[in-house]
């Protein structure tokens, strides 16, 4: 298979990601534009996010099967549109209801993002690859995040707030023409010769063999299913604290403004950035290097997962040294978060992959709809940031000695002799 077309492939897919973390920061550091029009507590903030991610975390859970059954190319088609155009909804925004209403079909759009380019990456990429591919898309969200702050404070400068709205969902809808003519399955790609797409498809064949009595529900039997949807809702409700509060925490303790918010903010995003390709290129080396994927991943997460604490110094630093504590905890989630998502297609043959990165993804969004709530009844009764980032500090490190009980070995299932198939043997059709 052409090693430039897959690359090709995974710059697209990156792409998507790009826009998809772009459109979550519109609301972020848009707000105190739009308190101007309409108050918005920090209850109220807490409640918007809770909307984006309720509804996020259902899609995530239930369009990774959606995407096994409609396939990738077509699958994230719909869920792009979907979600371009609940971003660009926002903009008609006259109330904190109206916009719970369009962050709550924003979130059913982006659910279902990451399985898709999951399944995507799983299709493309072999084992050997995979974790850099799945860094240089989790290098996507860096790439929308850097590039939120200053373009939304510059839209800012110029125009309404509710053009923020507008011109993130333009940019959504122009990349599903992208995505349309490029896109193909590599078993049915036209670039490919027949006897690429032919050994593709024998490959792909042989492993449903093994899976096809196995119904979705079923796979929340196996350990390493249940271990990596706990991991994501610990660090997850850590990641979207960082993802949603960064800028209003600059706002409320450091007393920035919008314009000093995109000077700075971005600058965590791109240590995102870098800890996405870093561990994925980190794993990957150590899989070249003759180590096992089971070392190999596991010695990353721990890596990724061992920064985290060094957040506890917030609370005691001044400005500058935050940005660099909330850089290396962004570049360390991302890190890990590339790792995590990159397990389900080690573990799990690619006409699964979708439907488990969907419950990963369920677990994750679910941490951050609990975790939110509680930060915004904490901040509204005055109990300020430090318990906060007290909490944030050791989720990772508990959600990789979760994964190392769940997860004794990373390594393919067979399903034959997995203790849990034959728990569900007498359910499966």
């Amino acid at each position: 298979m052409s090693k430039s077309l897959r690359w090709r492939m995974a710059l697209l897919i990156t792409a998507a990601i790009a826009i998809s973390y772009f459109d979550r920061q519109t609301l972020p550091v848009a707000i105190r534009a739009i308190q101007r029009e309409f108050p918005v507590s920090n209850t109220q903030f807490s409640q918007l996010q809770a909307a984006f991610l309720a509804a996020y975390a259902l899609m995530y859970a239930v369009s990774g099967k959606l995407i096994d059954v409609l396939g990738t190319r077509k699958g994230f088609l719909l869920i792009m549109l979907w979600w371009s155009l609940a971003c660009a909804s926002q903009g008609f925004a006259t109330s904190v209801g109206v916009l719970a209403g369009s962050l709550f079909l924003l979130g059913m759009g982006e659910g279902g993002g990451f399985p898709a380019a999951t399944k995507a990456m799983a299709e493309w990429f072999p084992a050997s690859e995979r974790s850099t591919a799945m860094g240089l898309m989790n290098a996507g969200t860096a790439v929308g995040a850097v590039a939120a702050p200053p373009l939304i404070a510059i839209t800012l400068a110029h125009l309404n707030w509710r053009w923020v709205f507008f011109l993130a969902g333009a940019v959504g809808l122009a990349w599903t023409l992208w995505w349309i003519t490029e896109y193909h399955p590599p078993a049915s790609h036209p670039r490919l010769s027949a006897e690429e797409r032919l050994e593709i498809a024998e490959v792909l064949d042989k492993k449903a063999e093994s899976t096809r009595a196995i119904r979705w529900i079923d796979l929340l039997k196996y350990p390493q299913v249940a271990g990596l949807v706990t991991a994501k809702f610990l660090s997850d409700a850590a990641w979207y604290f960082y993802i949603f509060w960064l800028p209003k925490y600059l706002y409320d303790v450091h007393h920035f403004d919008t314009k000093q918010v995109g000077y700075f903010a971005w600058i965590p995003y791109a240590a995102a950035g870098i800890g996405s390709l870093l561990g994925g290129w980190f794993s990957s080396r150590l899989i070249k290097g003759g180590h096992s994927v089971n070392f190999s991943r596991k010695a990353a997460l721990g890596i990724s997962a061992g920064v985290m604490p060094l957040i506890l110094l917030v609370s005691h630093s001044p400005v500058q040294l935050v940005i660099v504590l909330f850089s290396i905890a962004f570049a360390g989630q991302q890190s890990w978060s590339t790792l995590v998502m990159t397990l389900p297609s080690d573990i799990f043959p690619s006409s699964m992959v979708g439907s488990v990165a969907g419950m990963v993804g369920f677990g994750g969004a679910m941490g951050g709809i609990v975790f939110g709530l509680v930060v915004g009844r904490l901040l509204d009764h005055g109990f300020g940031y430090g318990p906060v980032f007290a909490c944030v500090s050791m989720m990772h490190l508990t959600g990789f000695c979760v994964i190392l009980l769940a997860i004794r070995v990373i390594r393919p299932i067979d399903f034959k002799t997995a203790p849990a198939l034959s728990e569900a043997s007498s359910i499966c059709k």
